[in-house]
């Protein structure tokens, strides 16, 4: 097994000695940065395994370093344990935010450092180990040949990242409440429950995307989902929506023009249809540009279309639908492994209905579904 690499980031030389002192019987390459410049340029060259970087340097501080190295996508697996003389909560906080694994304080206690870079570089060995494999399988197992061409997109790169970054959080959270709450006042640890409330909630979220991928992905083989039969109505599907849209205070953006009938599809999958196309919708468009969901009956086919005023999707975008790809993630921050279009189209198919898509780049966007519907007398609801 290689010797880990560890780059040490600090603008004082005697630090690194300390550290090196205290790392001295670990079977460590160690390497030294004396600026946040300099670390970044020496990357490459280190290629480090676990980052150690002090907070508090001249120039570009540690915070904005640990956001450039995160910014990278080569480096964003590479765990960084922030070294910090800081000890008021906001400041540690600010730490982890930054995309900073882990942090420990001035001065470094030498137990604590060396089981904390331990605990990274488990970490570490993890992700290697899963990329690992996810190579040997797209380069030796035909069979799955094309599911594997979906998974490679962005799976290496967004998916332990999506995990890991509210993972650490409710980690970091629940550390700090262990430490320090006797000192801590109501409103500060519900503000700290608060953020872990909203990490854990989007771990969740991931994870629900993933067990119903698999789900649908197992469903596939069958070729067909049991017949099942769900109202496609305002009294239905309004109420979700609205709550959905109030989370980001912009449920006076949502507009209904719904023409009423019985869908071939079980409520469940309906629901998780509109919750992720209304979500892509409140994600990639401005606050106060509406986003209209509307249906018409057409040939035996109830047809729903959502549409947005926000980015919009080139020809190409479009053609390249699939799981776990995002588009334009360096330029826009983005949450998710881009599985949602995906899914909706999967579970539209199954269930002998049809996906599209049409947009103007940068202006508008209309995702079209088309569901079977079963003998039912249609009526138009209210447009709100």
């Amino acid at each position: 097994m290689n010797q880990p690499s560890i780059l040490v980031v600090d603008d004082q030389p005697d630090n690194f000695d300390v550290i090196e002192a205290i790392l001295s019987n670990q079977n460590y390459l160690l390497h030294y940065a004396a600026s946040g410049e300099e670390a970044i340029a020496s990357l490459n060259l280190f290629q480090p395994d676990v980052i150690l970087l002090d907070v508090m340097m001249p120039g570009t501080d540690g915070i904005e370093v640990c956001q450039q190295i995160k910014a990278i996508p080569k480096w964003q697996p590479v765990p960084i344990i922030m070294v910090t003389a800081l000890t008021a909560k906001e400041d540690l906080a600010r730490c982890l935010k930054s995309g900073a694994e882990d942090f420990i304080s001035k001065p470094v206690n030498a137990v604590e450092l060396r089981a904390r870079i331990h605990s990274m570089l488990r970490i570490k060995q993890q992700y290697d180990k899963i990329q690992n494999l996810s190579n040997i399988q797209a380069s030796s197992i035909k069979v799955l040949e094309t599911t594997l061409n979906e998974l490679r997109g962005n799976l290496a790169s967004a998916l332990p990242h999506e995990l890991n970054t509210p993972l650490n959080g409710i980690v970091g959270i629940i550390s700090l409440l262990m430490e320090d709450i006797d000192g801590m006042n109501i409103a500060e640890i519900l503000e700290l429950l608060e953020l872990a409330d909203q990490s854990a909630r989007r771990l969740e979220k991931i994870t629900k995307q993933l067990l119903i991928y698999l789900e649908i992905e197992l469903s596939t083989h069958q070729q067909q989902i049991e017949p099942q039969s769900t109202d496609f109505s305002m009294a239905a599907i309004a109420a979700a929506l609205e709550s959905h849209a109030q989370g980001v205070n912009r449920s006076d953006d949502l507009i209904f023009a719904i023409e009423e009938a019985k869908v071939s599809i079980s409520d469940r999958y309906l629901a998780i249809i509109l919750h992720e196309l209304v979500d892509n919708a409140l994600k990639f468009s401005q606050t106060g540009t509406a986003i209209k969901i509307s249906s018409q009956v057409v040939a035996g086919m109830l047809n729903v279309y959502i549409h947005d005023m926000g980015r919009g999707m080139t020809a190409e975008q479009i053609s390249k639908i699939g799981a776990f790809m995002q588009f334009e993630r360096k330029s826009y921050e983005q949450q998710g492994i881009g599985m949602g279009l995906k899914l909706v189209k999967k579970i539209a198919e199954l269930c002998g209905g049809q996906f599209s898509i049409s947009s103007i780049y940068q202006q508008e966007t209309t995702v079209h579904i088309a569901l079977p519907i079963k003998p039912y007398i249609t009526t138009l609801a209210k447009v709100i």
